[in-house]
């Protein structure tokens, strides 16, 4: 394999792992209500888990509400239900015909653990950055012992490799950091 091929599937990789960390990120309530928190959750439709937002029109009509309007009505109590036992916090409203979840101020001790977990999907994608690393790695040094290439070439690529990962690492500290300013404040 050329080299170029395994920098760019490395660098793919740890665009993903980018990705990935906004995705969870995205989930994670900051005291603001967003549409996204609701991502994750999936109601039973007729036998069939499916995400709130397949379902159900969401909207936002303040910094601190979300409405959720199933498109059928039948749906409802599912909604319902799948938002009870997620792990949101919030106790939905049904009104009959649509869902209303407030949000409540975080308090301090909520805020800590929201920051945690912050840390938690930060360190997963440092290790699947980290991971892309070391495939890369092994790539290289297959190609040194089949495709003959050069142990110079090698080292440098491996230090290109390296340099990928710490700005990669870089990208995830920086997000780190502002989402947990994000939810630390008030």
């Amino acid at each position: 394999m050329a080299i170029e091929d395994i920098m760019t599937e490395a660098e793919e990789r740890m665009e993903r792992a980018l990705s990935q960390l906004d995705t969870n990120f995205a989930t994670v309530r900051t005291g603001r209500a967003s549409a996204l928190v609701l991502d994750r959750i999936k109601a039973d439709y007729y036998g069939v888990p499916t995400p709130i937002n397949q379902m159900a029109a969401v909207k936002t009509p303040d910094a601190h509400m979300l409405v959720v309007e199933p498109w059928d009505k039948s749906a409802l109590k599912a909604i319902e239900s799948a938002i009870l036992a997620s792990d949101l916090g919030i106790t939905p409203n049904n009104d009959g015909s649509c869902i209303r979840l407030s949000f409540p101020a975080l308090t301090e001790e909520r805020r800590r653990e929201l920051a945690k977990d912050c840390h938690g999907y930060a360190e997963e994608s440092r290790v699947a950055v980290r991971a892309a690393r070391g495939a890369a790695i092994k790539a290289l040094e297959r190609s040194v012992k089949e495709d003959s290439l050069p142990e110079d070439d090698e080292r440098r690529a491996e230090a290109e490799v390296q340099k990928l990962t710490d700005s990669y690492v870089a990208k995830i500290d920086a997000a780190l950091k502002k989402k947990e300013s994000e939810v630390m404040s008030i």
